[in-house]
């Protein structure tokens, strides 16, 4: 591949990217990805570049960690609703490892939970797992893609 490196972008489905923008900037630690330079909005953008406005959402539709080294998050809108489960899911660490007490992993992931149920994920419930030194829980966003907080 020579000098150049490979770099990756997460591309989520859904019908409403604002929401899950948003919802997803709270969750990891990002931020909302502004428009480029001498734009308002992506809307403004997207227009200059010859997309009509009809096909064109309100909103963020992309969030970037604020470090510039995780991969940036594209929420794509598409006309179909979530059917199947996921391939592929997040999985939040929040506990600190298992060097930490399980008790204080537990508070940390709940605290987590908690936090995230408030910005609109459901809580689906305790992962039962046979590694006795563990704890997670699964939930899901708004639109009800899976991810795990551990």
């Amino acid at each position: 591949m020579g000098s150049m490196g490979i770099r990756v972008q997460l591309t989520v489905d859904c019908a409403d990217p604002d929401r899950l923008a948003r919802f997803w900037a709270l969750a990891l630690g990002y931020l909302p990805e502004e428009p480029p330079r001498g734009f308002e909005s992506w809307a403004e953008y997207w227009i200059s570049r010859g997309v009509p406005q009809a096909e064109l959402a309100g909103g963020y539709d992309s969030i970037v960690d604020p470090d510039g080294v995780l991969p940036r998050i594209w929420f794509q809108q598409v006309p179909e609703g979530k059917v199947v489960k996921n391939r592929l899911h997040l999985d939040l660490e929040v506990g600190g490892g298992r060097a930490d007490p399980l008790p204080i992993r537990k508070r940390r992931v709940d605290a987590e939970v908690a936090r995230l149920e408030q910005a609109g994920a459901i809580r689906v419930g305790v992962i039962a797992t046979t590694a006795r030194d563990h704890y997670a829980v699964a939930m899901r966003d708004p639109e009800g893609n899976e991810f795990d907080v551990g």
